[in-house]
């Protein structure tokens, strides 16, 4: 049943449509911009963040508390967010499979919350619970191509032992016919969840899937 282990000058204005407040308004903005555009990128700031949530709700059914987390740093919440969508989401990867990646990335750089995100995505995924036992003692579920136990290996190589790749662990990849495009999505996936897993673990992320 199972495959064996394995993101200052002001210029003159002279509109005498302006009245004098207005253009003292303007003058001022333009002499000081710094206030101006502090003001305009909290503004943004705020408009994105609330979109962001949005979006994650919608994908999730709920908002993860590792996302809920990241609001306390906007910029950082739209980074790791936008890579989600570029190489959890999307990509020539199978999702599956790139969840059984960050699944075992999470094992071993032991990561509780992000161990019990990933296997509930892949039981979302109906993948069956037998099935999720045998990848987390290193067995491979029936239905893993050999390029799912190639990529899935490799990513555990780049997460773990990442000093020792070789130009030989490449052309392994290549010679089942994964292109370098795929090879990036997953070492995309190993340094997403590997910064998740860090961040989890030092911010005490509770569990809440």
């Amino acid at each position: 049943m199972y495959n064996n282990r394995l993101r200052e000058s002001l210029p003159e204005i002279t509109n005498p449509g302006i009245a004098g407040g207005q253009f003292s308004s303007m003058a001022s903005t333009l002499r000081n911009p710094t206030h101006s555009i502090i003001q305009v990128q909290k503004m943004t700031t705020s408009d994105n963040t609330a979109l962001i949530m949005q979006e994650i709700n919608l994908t999730f059914g709920f908002t993860p508390n590792l996302f809920a987390a990241y609001k306390k740093h906007p910029a950082l919440l739209e980074a790791n967010w936008c890579k989600v969508k570029a190489v959890l989401l999307s990509g020539k990867v199978k999702r599956k499979t790139k969840e059984m990646i960050a699944l075992l990335v999470s094992v071993d750089n032991n990561c509780s919350y992000c161990v019990a995100a990933h296997i509930a995505a892949l039981k979302n995924m109906k993948v069956e619970k037998a099935q999720i036992d045998a990848l987390l003692i290193g067995l491979f579920p029936a239905g893993c191509t050999p390029i799912d136990i190639a990529l899935i290996k490799f990513s555990r190589k780049v997460n773990q032992y990442w000093r020792d790749m070789q130009e030989s662990d490449l052309t392994t990849l290549r010679q089942l016919g994964i292109s370098d495009a795929e090879i990036l999505e997953v070492i995309g996936v190993v340094e997403l969840f590997a910064g998740f897993n860090r961040f989890a673990r030092t911010m005490q992320v509770q569990a809440d899937f």
